[in-house]
């Protein structure tokens, strides 16, 4: 099992999340100041693991009603027991197929009274159709509208409006490719390096770094045969490669009324196979002329698609500190942890109250009110065998003790001894997040809890 870092981290409450929590506290027993706000009461996730329980809490907090779906390879899984309602969903289907069965999950919905959706990350958050189904169902999607989910989830669309928006982007293709011939004129047109990209997906899966001639078609093959596995459609576009850049994200968030909001940015540079491993907030010494022009270009992107919920932008930033829009995950990140700790803005919490139609005004946040304190940083620790390259590892957690303390966040779903990792999900086991008042702080805190960690069952 690879224990991987990353952190969050707040110095303290501080005035501004004093004042924000006075304002909802107030918002949550005074009439809303739109005619657009309807209630949520029960919400399902469409998800499993430490995501569906992330989700359930902040429910739990706010007086909502829970509703778990789970496969019968999950029949077991810790996800079922902490929500007030579990259903099984997909019999028959192999386990992931069942996370993907739309008609299963809204007929759940739809028979248990469901109001809302949360589609978690991955499996269907970022399928247009499936928040269409949602709507088409008069069940709420806890997310942007499908129309912006489809357009977000189209990387090519993506980056044309991010051109129309005056966002500098990566050279590359204007539209999915369909053949290697295609990505033989793009090549001899801008050279190598390039990178082949999924055009309806991310997550590092469809992704092929080519380098010379000689490795094009193979590349080609390969980075179609992950696509169509992972997302159900193989089509690429290609991009030209930028070695070596810093990975820099910007949290948004945006409400029904057209109010748009950022959270600042994480640094995702630490990646193995394309998969963010460490995450930090906020980035360490960014220029602030840079911070500035990577989050006034993320608000400017969202306000061109009229964002609604939580998202994420994200960009390269090159040796000579340029930065280049590379796509929106129209969804909550799994790093969406260190910012939370940073800014003291509970994230779920906001996409609850966003579906619902609260404004952002009403629940404290305008940009004026969001400051960052202190640094986070998150590490996942995951069931992967290093002697194997990290292949993910199985089988059953005969012990297992975490690191905790002051300053140490853990979100987790299936770390305890008698767990049964499955070899048919995410390899992910919990997520670590240290915070302290600067990055030493957080860091020292963060190796600190890690070397509490005691795993045995699986490899590490």
């Amino acid at each position: 099992m690879l224990l991987c870092v990353a952190g969050v981290g707040r110095g303290g409450l501080g005035l501004l999340a004093v004042k924000r929590a006075c304002i909802l506290a107030r918002s949550a027993h005074s009439s809303p100041q739109n005619l657009e706000y309807r209630p949520i009461k029960k919400v399902m996730v469409a998800n499993r693991g430490e995501i569906a329980i992330r989700v359930f809490r902040a429910c739990t907090e706010l007086g909502i009603r829970t509703v778990a779906v789970y496969s019968e390879e999950d029949r077991g899984q810790m996800h079922r027991q902490k929500a007030d309602e579990a259903y099984l969903i997909g019999k028959g289907l192999p386990p992931v197929a069942a996370y993907l069965h739309i008609p299963d999950i809204i007929k759940v919905a739809k028979e248990n009274g469901v109001d809302a959706i949360h589609p978690g990350y991955g499996f269907l958050s970022e399928r247009s159709d499936f928040a269409q189904a949602c709507g088409d169902a008069g069940v709420r999607f806890i997310g942007p509208s499908p129309e912006t989910v489809r357009k977000m989830g189209d990387k090519v669309e993506a980056r044309s409006l991010a051109i129309s928006a005056g966002v500098p982007v990566v050279p590359g293709t204007d539209a999915p490719i369909c053949s290697v011939d295609e990505a033989r004129v793009f090549s001899e047109t801008h050279g190598f390096p390039i990178i082949f990209k999924a055009a309806y997906g991310g997550g590092g899966r469809g992704m092929r770094v080519v380098k010379e001639y000689e490795e094009l078609e193979e590349n080609y093959h390969r980075a179609y045969s992950e696509a169509l596995t992972a997302f159900g459609n193989g089509a690429l576009f290609i991009e030209k490669f930028i070695e070596k850049p810093r990975h820099i994200e910007v949290q948004i968030l945006g409400d029904k009324y057209g109010n748009i909001i950022h959270l600042y940015e994480r640094d995702c540079s630490i990646q193995r196979r394309h998969q963010k491993v460490v995450e930090i907030a906020p980035a360490a010494e960014l220029d602030p002329r840079l911070r500035d022009r990577l989050t006034s270009d993320s608000v400017k992107l969202a306000k061109q698609v009229g964002y609604e919920n939580a998202g994420t932008v994200e960009f390269l930033v090159d040796k000579r500190g340029k930065h280049y829009f590379i796509e929106v995950n129209s969804r909550l990140q799994v790093e969406h942890t260190v910012t939370e700790e940073v800014t003291d803005v509970d994230l779920v919490h906001a996409q609850l109250r966003v579906c619902e139609g609260r404004s952002l005004p009403e629940l404290g946040l305008t940009q004026e009110m969001i400051r960052v304190n202190g640094c986070a940083i998150q590490c996942r620790v995951t069931t992967e065998d290093p002697a194997r390259g990290f292949q993910p590892d199985t089988g059953r957690l005969e012990v297992f003790r975490s690191g905790e303390g002051m300053g140490i966040r853990l979100d987790s779903a299936s770390a305890f001894p008698g767990a049964v990792i499955s070899p048919h999900y995410d390899s992910l086991l919990v997520k670590v997040i240290a915070s302290g008042k600067d990055m030493s702080t957080a860091a020292a805190k963060m190796h600190r809890a890690l070397t509490e960690f005691r795993v045995r069952g699986v490899k590490q």
